[in-house]
Parts: structure tokens; C-alpha cells; sequence
């Protein structure tokens, strides 16, 4: 057992398809694009909702409408984000299990900053840091291993930090995707795979994964 477990959040913690599938047509339709069903969407997430609306835009960031469209989903999804989206079965008690372990718990996301804190505050109180698509200059997103290192160093630094002496190399990254695969590759991690997300065994072992997990409990 590990004693920092770092998250991936859409498709590892939440289910947030809908909601983001919701929030992705709401913009195309505002601004006469086709839209997409919720498989097109569930292909297009994993990279942080820029590169979602670069897939999901006919033409992509080349469309002139391109970056109304893309503000017009931001708008909607922040005020539509817990619409339909509720932790995976097995997932707020696998938090309070492993916080009662002593662990230490955080989630690097490449959803927005604001979306993930308030989504993490919302749904998960156990999880002392969250971290989204990062504002600050030089942090890049996953699978750079930049967002996790900011968040080993916030738990280093974090009041807790010094109650029970738990050694942050001892730290996994949980993931449901290829760029979580890539981003615990890159951070120095092993990687868990989850098998509840948007991502199936077969794409994820022809990336790379190696260890999975069909139900939150078979990570205690």
C-alpha cells in the first residue's frame, strides 16, 4: 500500500461525462455547429477542455468562431458542472478508508483550476490538494509531470504534512487514461489503471498500462 495517492479526476473520481458532453453541445448549437454524441465526447476528454472543444469545433482552433464557442462552454459548464455529475460507486469510501490510513491524497487534473477545486471541495473534503489546468507561468499540463510535482510539493508543505511522517516517494498516480499513463511515466510514478472510466482495458494496455483496477476497493 502507498501512502500518497495522487488522482486523475474526470473518469477516475467523477463521472463527468454528461455534464461535459451537456455544456460542449449547449456551445456548438449557440453558435450553429453540429453537435456530438456522448461517445464523440468521451473520445475527445483527457487533455483539458481546450484541446476537448479543439475536437469537438469543426476545424478546431482554425474555426473563426473558435474561441467564442470555447468561452461560451466554459461559462456553461462552470454553472452546470454538478448538473448530473456524481462520484463512481465505491469511490467516497475508498477516500475515507485510506484517509483513516493515514494517506495522503490529492488530484492533478487538466480540467480547469476553478472547476476542480470546487468539484474536489464539493465531493471529496478528504482530499487536502486539488489541481487543475495551471494558470502559472512554466507549470504545463499533464502529461508533463509539472502539476504533479506542484502537488507532492503542497502536500510537503501542507499543515498535515508533518502528522504521522509518511514519505511522499511512496506515491502512486490512479489514472483512467493514456495521459495519465504518460504523466505518471513522466513524474516517476507507478501508474493504476481504472477500469470504470472512459477508457477500456484493451486502449489502455495497448498504451502502456500495466496494472488495473476494476472497483475502487482493490486500491486498499
Amino acid at each position: 500500500m502507498y501512502s500518497v495517492y495522487i488522482f486523475d479526476l474526470d473518469g477516475t473520481l467523477l463521472d463527468t461525462l454528461q455534464d461535459l458532453a451537456n455544456s460542449v453541445n449547449y456551445a456548438l448549437r449557440k453558435h450553429d455547429m453540429p453537435e456530438h454524441s456522448i461517445d464523440d465526447i468521451r473520445r475527445f476528454v483527457g487533455n483539458g477542455v481546450r484541446k476537448l472543444m479543439e475536437r469537438a469545433v469543426p476545424e478546431g482552433e482554425q474555426n473563426p468562431q473558435f474561441e467564442a464557442t470555447f468561452a461560451t462552454f466554459r461559462q456553461h459548464y462552470m454553472e452546470h458542472s454538478l448538473d448530473t455529475t456524481r462520484p463512481y460507486d465505491g469511490i467516497p469510501e475508498l477516500l475515507r478508508a485510506l484517509k483513516q490510513k493515514g494517506c495522503r491524497l490529492a488530484v492533478v487534473s487538466n480540467k480547469m483550476m476553478e472547476a476542480t477545486q470546487e468539484l474536489c471541495a464539493h465531493f471529496f473534503p478528504e482530499i487536502e490538494v486539488a489541481i487543475g489546468e495551471h494558470e502559472a507561468e512554466g507549470i504545463r499540463k499533464k502529461p508533463a509531470p509539472d502539476t504533479v510535482r506542484e502537488a507532492l510539493r503542497q502536500l510537503e508543505t501542507s499543515p498535515d504534512s508533518s502528522q504521522g511522517g509518511k514519505n511522499l516517494g511512496e506515491a502512486v498516480y490512479v489514472g483512467d487514461s493514456d495521459v495519465d499513463i504518460m504523466t505518471a511515466r513522466n513524474s516517476g510514478l507507478p501508474c493504476i489503471s481504472v477500469l470504470w472510466g472512459f477508457r477500456d482495458r484493451d486502449f489502455l494496455t495497448a498504451h502502456g498500462a500495466t496494472t488495473f483496477v476494476s472497483h475502487p476497493s482493490e486500491l486498499l
